[in-house]
């Protein structure tokens, strides 16, 4: 069996999934990886075959969503160059982690094509939906990425098509421990608005990890330096807790590791509103900005003493199961569907 599992490069979360999915899909047939955007740090484990443009958006410093970057940044005539030169036929199973060039590709082709992602889960029913205006971002949820079949995660089960999160090996295995100071990861605020903010709490170490700056610095008690897996995976294991955006991989690691979280979701970003509903429901406290109006929000989450933890168990294995097995029972053709009972 040939496998192309494409993955979304806006933000971590993607690669990070897909470093536990692939070796399980390894295990079944041969799997080429294809990656698109640019605004991802984390290094592949893996050779990847197909390196796209794509569609990314790009992270502003007012808190949301820069448009103008983002519009300056994508062109539809390469990205439709991107999709014709995509050749898709060679595959016998086609998964897309919120990726559009394949998605689309396997939609001129008339292929069909499974989703894999958390964006996914957001539509589906019974997941909380945030009540907003934001025609746009549902819009972009459901066209984005076309797939045939969707699978999503979600930070419950709320429907048999949503998968509790995958937690990366990395954060499975760290030994976790206080040392009092707090995380901060904010990637849509910029370095001046978070450190401005933060020195008003001049009794908390700040650790922030900045996705706009190549070198540290220390102001007062804010310590800032630029986005390192290794030296973020060291201050999220020994922190107090965490203050970020509402995006799916950094809340979803807070939780499992049972590290006091605190969010503020990006301003126009119809996903994180809705991520930042359902983790309210489950007790977490949300806030809209970091203006002064909010700081004592931020205050009353510094006294809070009882984490929420989450035992998310580990169920890569059983997510690639059970995506096989029902392609097996949606196969086209039967040669397909001898094809992958073999290798599923």
């Amino acid at each position: 069996m040939r496998i192309l599992y494409a993955i979304q490069g806006t933000g971590n979360g993607h690669l990070s999934r897909s470093m536990e999915i692939i070796p399980h899909l390894q295990k079944r047939g041969q799997v080429d990886v294809l990656l698109s955007g640019n605004q991802c740090e984390l290094k592949l484990p893996f050779e990847v075959r197909y390196r796209f443009h794509g569609l990314s958006f790009i992270f502003g410093q007012k808190g949301g969503v820069d448009f103008v970057k983002t519009y300056n940044n994508n062109r539809v005539r390469r990205f439709m160059r991107e999709v014709n030169s995509l050749d898709v036929s060679p595959y016998d199973l086609v998964i897309s982690d919120f990726e559009p060039v394949s998605s689309w590709a396997c939609f001129l082709a008339q292929k069909r094509i499974i989703g894999l992602s958390n964006q996914a889960s957001i539509l589906t029913e019974g997941a909380p939906v945030a009540n907003s205006d934001d025609l746009i971002g549902k819009f972009i949820l459901k066209h984005y990425a076309p797939v045939s079949q969707a699978y999503g995660f979600h930070f419950q089960r709320y429907n048999p098509s949503i998968f509790t999160p995958i937690v990366r090996k990395e954060v499975r295995d760290l030994k976790v421990s206080n040392n009092s100071h707090y995380l901060v990861y904010l990637p849509a605020h910029s370095d001046e608005r978070i450190v401005k903010a933060l020195k008003k709490f001049p009794e908390v170490e700040w650790q922030v990890f900045s996705k706009h700056s190549s070198e540290g610095f220390i102001d007062e008690n804010v310590w800032l330096r630029p986005i390192d897996n290794s030296q973020y995976l060291e201050s999220l294991s020994s922190c107090a807790g965490l203050l970020c955006a509402a995006g799916f991989g950094a809340t979803t690691e807070a939780l499992f590791l049972g590290k006091k979280l605190c969010i503020v979701p990006m301003k126009k970003q119809f996903e994180q509103q809705c991520n930042a509903l359902a983790l309210n429901q489950m007790g977490i406290p949300v806030i809209k900005s970091l203006k002064k109006k909010r700081h004592p929000q931020i205050a009353d989450w510094l006294k809070e003493e009882k984490p929420i933890r989450v035992n998310y168990p580990d169920n890569a294995e059983e997510i690639v199961s059970t995506i096989l097995r029902n392609e097996i029972l949606d196969a086209p053709n039967p040669s397909e569907k001898r094809l992958m009972a073999g290798l599923g």
